[in-house]
Formats: structure tokens, C-alpha cells, sequence
């Protein structure tokens, strides 16, 4: 009986030895034959045998799945991944063996992979079909992890297509991998032609100037891209409503570069988009501190003061913008804005009047003290037209403003002006 129980064993065993190498034969000759869809089957089903297969079977088994999957370039996005895994896999198995009889080729099936990805990457770039770059630098990045830089270009190309969720994923990845992106670059000046020119490493810098070829090496250290980085983790949880994560995010980006006005501004935008005005405005105080200069900052200050219903404050914003930067456009029309503003309480309090004598002369010092504020508006928005001839809103207020007051000709000149720029805009459409 033990006799017959070994023997059944035996025909057992080599029932299922006969079946795998038939399998991975089928994969073989459908493969030699450029078959890609039986080659797929055939490893189909030997991957049902694997789990009996000895380690020199699975090597060769991994490398044939690969590249019935890979398919010369042709197989989906899912099957390519299952490659690039399947490679993996075949690599960690002979390195654990300590014989690499498939790894050598593995290398070379990756590295044809890779250059393959990264081409189709970046002319999907150039072209601007920033989805297709960004799956097409990640597998450049899967196949070589060392290589994080792919990972950031597949995470800003995914951010630059909108498709914040895939780009999240990316950035929390980098984020976990310490990854900074700096690098070091390395310059010197042609003594010819007394122009600075980069190197790529610095031993070629090196041995030029040794040649005195060049001078005056430096080196120089490009930005740390970490605090990007969390700031797009931040940002994209805003644009999800995760207003919480966004603000944990964003309390780490302070962290890495708390010098960093970009960042104090996207965190004040966060707690914006909160409703949370109070800490938008402390937030926007301090980075005035550390940029006194910034007519951009001053100008949200004067917007939020405006919102705020503090119209004078709101006025001393824009001026302060306009001093830092006379050609802002939009301070001007502000100002303007504010004023006109207050035209609306005089009105109310006009219309409210009885026909009494006292009445009476409280509304023409009520129309009088409109007119004192068209003509008060006036001057910034004729310059916010002047800074930007197409500013059609500032022409039509204008044109209003001009009829109000009763000065025909200037209202004509206006109108003609209005019916102008809407014409220009209607044949651009």
C-alpha cells in the first residue's frame, strides 16, 4: 500500500511539473509569435501552478508574464502596472537565490520600458495632456523608485489636468519620502566669451577650470520643493472641503520655510474659505509685516476691509497699494467703488424728504454732497481707464456719472467710447 500511495505521489508530481512547463512554453511560443492575448492567457493559467513551481520555474515564469502583459508597449495601463510588479518580482526572487539568470535581461526589458514611458511623457506634456504625462511619469517612477523626480513631475502634471485626487495621492507619497527636490548646480565663466555657463556634474566643471578653459566656479543650491508640496496638499484639501487636514497640512508647510510669505497667504486663504475672517485678516496683517512692499497684500486688506463695512480703512488699503504700485488697476477702481458706495444712503435719506422748506434744503445739500462724490470717484476711475483702455465697467460708471452731473459732452464722449469697447468684445466673442 505505501509503495502504491508513493507512486501516486510521484505521478502527482510529475502530472504537475509536465503541466507547468507546458504553460510556460504556451506563453513562449505565443509570445515568439508577437500573440500578446494568448501569451496573456497561457500566463493566466500557469500563474494557477505557481504556488508548486521551484524558484528557477517562477524566475523565468515572472520575466515571460511581463512581457506578455507589457505587450510591446500595447497592453492597458493596468496590465503594464502587473509588469512593471511582475519584474519586480523576479528580481527580488534570483536576488534572494543569488543567481540572476533572467535579472539581466529584466534590466534591460525595464530600462527599454522606462525610456519608452518617459518619451511619451513628456511629448503628452508638451502637447498639454497633462493625465496621460502624469500616469506616464509614475510608471517612470515605479520602475525606478530611486528616481522621486518622476513622481513630482507625475504629481504637478496631475495638479496642472485638475484631477486633484490622483495628484493628492502623489504628494502625500513625496511628502512621506522626505523627498526636497533640490539639487546642486554647478557654474563657471567661458574665459572666451566671458559668459556663465552650467555643468552637469561638478567633476566636468572642475576639470575645465583646472584647463582654464573657465573661472569663477561656484556652486548653487536650487529651492527645496517640500514646502510646494504641502502647500498643494493643503490646497487640494480645501478644494475637497477638508478644511481641517488643509489647516494640519498647512501648519507643516509653515514648519519646513516659516519665512515664506506664499505660504502665509494660502493659509490665510484657507481659513477664508473657512468663514473664519478674523484669522484671515491677522494673517494677512503679518505677512504686510514681512513684505511692506507687497501692493498685492495691501490691496486684499482694503477688499477685506470693504467686506467688513469699513469703507475708510478699505480706502487707506488701496491708496497704500497705489503708492507702492501707481498702475494698479483694480486699487483705482476700488476706490472709486467704496465711494459710490455711499451714494445709495444718500439717496434713501433724499427720497425720504417732504416738501417742507427745511426738507428743501436738506436735500440740496443732500445733492450736492452726491455731486461732491461722483466728482470725488472720478479721478481714479478716468486713471483705471487710462491703465486699461478695455475697462468697459469703468467707462459705463463714468458715462453714468457724467450724465448725473448733467455734463453732456463728456457723457456723449463716454457713451461713444461704451458702445466701442462692447463692440470690440462682442467681434472678439
Amino acid at each position: 500500500m505505501k509503495k502504491l500511495m508513493t507512486l501516486v505521489l510521484l505521478l502527482a508530481i510529475t502530472s504537475m511539473s509536465f503541466a507547468q512547463k507546458n504553460e510556460i512554453k504556451a506563453i513562449e511560443k505565443a509570445l515568439k509569435n508577437s500573440n500578446f492575448a494568448d501569451a496573456k492567457s497561457a500566463a493566466s493559467a500557469a500563474e494557477a501552478l505557481i504556488g508548486s513551481m521551484d524558484d528557477k520555474s517562477k524566475a523565468k515564469f515572472y520575466l515571460l508574464k511581463a512581457q506578455a502583459l507589457y505587450a510591446n508597449g500595447t497592453g492597458t495601463n493596468a496590465n503594464i502596472d502587473e509588469a512593471i510588479s511582475s519584474l519586480d518580482n523576479l528580481k527580488a526572487l534570483e536576488s534572494k537565490m543569488g543567481k540572476l539568470k533572467y535579472t539581466q535581461e529584466a534590466n534591460t526589458m525595464t530600462t527599454g520600458m522606462m525610456n519608452t514611458f518617459l518619451t511619451k511623457a513628456n511629448d503628452a506634456f508638451t502637447n498639454k495632456n497633462y493625465k496621460v504625462a502624469a500616469k506616464g511619469f509614475e510608471k517612470v517612477y515605479k520602475m525606478s523608485p530611486k528616481d522621486t523626480l518622476y513622481l513630482y513631475y507625475a504629481a504637478s502634471a496631475a495638479v496642472t489636468s485638475q484631477d486633484y485626487d490622483t495628484a493628492l495621492d502623489y504628494y502625500i507619497q513625496l511628502k512621506n519620502l522626505g523627498y526636497d527636490g533640490s539639487e546642486m548646480n554647478y557654474y563657471a565663466t567661458n574665459v572666451q566669451t566671458n559668459v556663465e555657463e552650467s555643468f552637469g556634474d561638478k567633476t566636468s566643471r572642475d576639470l575645465s577650470v583646472k584647463a582654464k578653459m573657465h573661472s569663477n566656479p561656484r556652486d548653487d543650491r536650487s529651492e527645496s520643493k517640500a514646502a510646494e508640496i504641502v502647500k498643494n496638499i493643503a490646497l487640494i484639501y480645501v478644494s475637497q472641503g477638508d478644511n481641517e487636514k488643509a489647516l494640519g497640512a498647512m501648519a507643516d508647510a509653515r514648519a519646513e520655510n516659516p519665512e515664506d510669505i506664499g505660504l502665509l497667504l494660502s493659509e490665510a486663504n484657507v481659513y477664508l474659505k473657512m468663514g473664519n475672517r478674523v484669522k484671515f485678516k491677522e494673517l494677512m496683517e503679518e505677512a504686510t509685516q514681512k513684505d511692506p512692499n507687497n501692493a498685492e497684500l495691501q490691496y486684499n486688506l482694503g477688499v477685506l476691509a470693504a467686506e467688513g463695512g469699513n469703507p475708510e480703512a478699505a480706502i487707506k488699503y488701496y491708496e497704500k497699494a497705489i503708492a507702492i504700485n501707481p498702475t494698479y488697476v483694480d486699487a483705482y477702481n476700488n476706490i472709486a467703488v467704496v465711494m459710490l458706495e455711499g451714494e445709495a444712503k444718500i439717496v434713501e435719506e433724499m427720497n425720504s424728504l417732504g416738501t417742507s422748506s427745511a426738507d428743501n434744503r436738506k436735500y440740496d445739500e443732500l445733492k450736492e454732497k452726491r455731486s461732491q462724490l461722483y466728482y470725488d470717484a472720478i479721478p481714479f476711475l478716468e486713471k483705471a481707464l487710462d491703465l486699461k483702455k478695455t475697462n468697459v465697467n469703468a467707462a459705463k460708471t463714468l458715462m453714468n456719472i457724467y450724465s448725473a452731473l448733467g455734463e453732456t459732452d463728456k457723457f456723449k464722449m463716454m457713451r461713444a467710447k461704451v458702445e466701442e469697447l462692447e463692440a470690440s468684445a462682442a467681434g472678439g466673442n
